[in-house]
């Protein structure tokens, strides 16, 4: 790491460096995704650190899926971002400049599809209504830790491994988690991090060992990824 330089905008310069072993490790769909995170990152203003924390963990959640042995996953292990403008305001230059390389040429067509497919994919999972979720609370407001899609046709859409079977309550580790994973913000990206497989667990998804792992060990995988550790 050069004087000066932080662990986020050390991150944006390895993703630089590395960019063609990442198009190789990553899908498309994940590619593309990832481009779509950089490009938020950008646009963020660098004085939130707030919103560049946030879009900066969604640039992280899209680079799990490298190898650990990547140069780039090694780095996210080191990763601490500070909520301070003094830090934010670098990784969003360095994302900017990152870009302007990355995005010389035209973009590829059907980023938009790729990114849709992604989204498609998460609706698809089992989830519940906004009025059976309402139900659950007795007309009550949902906790806005919950993951929430916005359907075009069906309307709100929560995902139904956030709940306890036989009509019960939203599991409190995943409420926990969610706060970790900056869900408000983010449904996608945090849906995404429980329905596919983790490494840090095994390779199983974090949903489906909902009940089976101890809560700890769920937590500490999303606080590892998010902080670093």
């Amino acid at each position: 790491m050069t004087p000066g330089e932080d662990s986020g905008t050390r991150v944006l310069g390895l993703i630089g460096e590395h960019l063609d072993s990442i198009r190789a490790q990553l899908t498309d769909e994940q590619y593309q995704l990832l481009l779509t995170r950089l490009r938020a990152l950008a646009d963020t203003p660098p004085d939130d650190s707030r919103a560049v924390r946030r879009a900066f963990q969604a640039v992280r959640l899209c680079l799990v899926p490298l190898p650990f042995d990547h140069p780039v996953r090694e780095a996210l292990d080191s990763v601490r971002l500070a909520g301070t403008a003094t830090v934010s305001r670098p990784v969003v230059l360095r994302t900017r400049d990152l870009l302007a390389r990355l995005t010389a040429d035209p973009p590829p067509p059907g980023t938009a599809a790729i990114i849709a497919a992604v989204e498609l994919r998460l609706l698809h999972a089992p989830a519940l209504s906004a009025a059976e979720v309402r139900a659950r609370y007795r007309g009550s407001v949902p906790p806005p830790e919950l993951i929430r899609f916005a359907d075009p046709d069906l309307g709100d859409r929560y995902p139904e491994f956030q709940f306890e079977p036989g009509g019960g309550a939203p599991y409190e580790v995943v409420l926990e988690v969610n706060r970790v994973l900056l869900a408000d913000a983010d449904p996608w990206g945090a849906a995404d991090w429980w329905l596919s497989g983790n490494a840090w667990l095994g390779g199983g998804s974090p949903a489906a060992l909902l009940g089976i792992r101890p809560d700890r060990e769920l937590v500490g995988a999303a606080v590892a990824l998010v902080e670093g550790d």
